[in-house]
């Protein structure tokens, strides 16, 4: 048996209340969102070059190795800050492979 009423006025009535009741639910869910991310701390997305070439030392003499996506992480502490074009251009003609972790070369378009 249905707990619902069985006539037609009744169940407009019924239709009626629950919407209005689903749009208080969503405003009160649209305030707490907002005043909960005022609460959140805004973390400054770190400014930097958007890709790096990477260098290791061989007989304390920097050697080019990778290139990374500006902010990775993988990237060692010995690097320069690279353009797009100078990025695409060691890429593709300079012989320097990409990181696997960041996937600079997909970032900038290239296809292997």
């Amino acid at each position: 048996m249905s707990e619902l009423p069985p006539d037609l006025p009744r169940l407009r009535t019924l239709e009626h209340w629950l919407v209005l009741s689903l749009d208080r639910v969503r405003a009160r869910i649209a305030e707490v969102e907002k005043r909960e991310a005022a609460m959140r701390p805004v973390r400054a997305l770190p400014e930097g070059p958007g890709w790096v070439l990477s260098y290791l030392r061989e007989g304390g003499r920097p050697v080019a190795d990778s290139i990374h996506i500006g902010d990775c992480r993988m990237a060692g502490s010995h690097r320069k800050p690279l353009s797009r074009d100078e990025a695409r251009h060691a890429l593709t003609s300079g012989g320097i492979r990409a990181c696997e972790i960041c996937r600079p070369d997909s970032d900038l378009g290239i296809l292997e």
